[in-house]
């Protein structure tokens, strides 16, 4: 077999019945990316999170996190959607059943009259898993997953020295952005060390894409280059990192959660599968703390060249959108009876075949 052709057919970026196998043998299977641990840093905040078919909140209840499948035990309606603060109980929406804050039945309305032999204390919304790692709020669907560290902590070393904790969050910076194409080409694109000096070369120049040091620890890709030899950051550096480390790390921890961790801010990158041909990427931006986030300046280039649209996205300014644009040109060709890959670079794009055999490992359990 060719080594530098791609491992994945194209149905595995147009079937449903693919994508409904990703998720209930990927997705359903390893920890997912559920947001940061200030979305529930006080009681009574809560969280809720998509991973793979199970809809899944978390909650902190006096300064413990509990993690529950978020479906009423009685019709299996979301209890909750979004992100927000509760009191002491979830209330299901469609017929009110009420659940405090470990999980426990304890209201049902005309209980007495409409269900004989109803039982309440032995009914209890389905546990799952919660942890927090490198300040970011980790699900799993199965109550005893034990602890997420066990499974990313094996990359650790290959990330920057960042320490999020001690970053602010500017919402300003924060982007939702739906993509047609598959979630896989996103995640592919992320990794795709070939395209950085043609695609971007007016939009991440900041970088020294040549001298990019890159690989795998265990099912995690991990990347890191320099700045670009006298480029000079406009926004304020982080204290923490020295300054032999100071450049762009740029892992993606499988399958679907990207950082973005520069010399001046720290990112996630959160793939979300939608259908077979559309996901949805949402961002999120730390930098050092301060009193307005127009202290970020048009710095903010490392993650957003540009905060203002153009009709053209390739000449927009803006790196993301020009990856937005790729992504779905991706999609579009492989709809085609032509459509062929008659070879990936040789190192440039063997991160895009370690990640396809990756996938096609789980999937097919080859």
């Amino acid at each position: 077999m060719n080594t530098r052709v791609p491992i994945l057919p194209k149905e595995a970026y147009l079937s449903q019945e693919w994508f409904d196998k990703e998720q209930e043998l990927l997705f359903s299977k390893v920890w997912q990316f559920a947001g940061l641990m200030e979305d529930v840093s006080d009681h009574g905040d809560y969280t809720t999170a998509q991973v793979g078919n199970y809809p899944i909140v978390v909650i902190n209840n006096n300064g413990t996190l509990k993690a529950f499948h978020n479906i009423c035990r009685h019709r299996g309606t979301p209890l909750v959607t979004g992100k927000g603060k509760l009191s002491d109980f979830l209330t299901c929406p469609y017929h009110h059943w009420s659940y405090d804050l470990n999980g426990q039945l304890k209201g049902v309305p005309e209980r007495n009259e409409e269900f004989e032999n109803l039982v309440i204390d032995k009914i209890c919304l389905h546990p799952a898993s919660v942890d927090i790692w490198r300040s970011m709020l980790w699900v799993h669907v199965e109550p005893d997953a034990g602890k997420a560290s066990d499974y990313f902590d094996q990359v650790l070393p290959h990330l920057g020295p960042h320490q999020p904790e001690k970053l602010q969050e500017f919402p300003e910076y924060s982007t939702r952005d739906e993509i047609n194409a598959n979630w896989k080409i996103v995640v592919e694109n992320f990794m795709d060390v070939y395209h950085l000096r043609y695609l971007h070369q007016k939009t991440l120049y900041m970088y020294d894409h040549k001298n990019a040091e890159y690989g795998w620890d265990g099912p995690h890709y991990w990347f890191y280059e320099p700045l670009s030899k006298g480029h000079k950051p406009e926004m304020t550096l982080i204290d923490h990192i020295p300054e032999d480390k100071v450049g762009a790390y740029v892992p993606m921890l499988f399958p679907n959660l990207g950082l973005a961790e520069s010399e001046s801010t720290w990112s996630t990158f959160h793939v979300i599968p939608v259908s077979p041909e559309k996901c949805i990427v949402e961002t999120r931006t730390k930098a050092m703390p301060s009193k307005t986030a127009k202290l970020l300046g048009s710095a903010i280039s490392w993650l957003y060249s540009s905060t203002e649209k153009s009709d053209d996205p390739l000449n927009s300014g803006d790196f993301m959108q020009e990856d937005i644009y790729v992504c779905e040109a991706v999609q579009k060709g492989m709809k085609s009876p032509l459509y062929s890959v008659e070879h990936t670079a040789n190192r440039g794009e063997s991160t895009v075949r370690t990640y396809q055999s990756k996938i096609l490992e789980i999937i097919e359990g080859t």
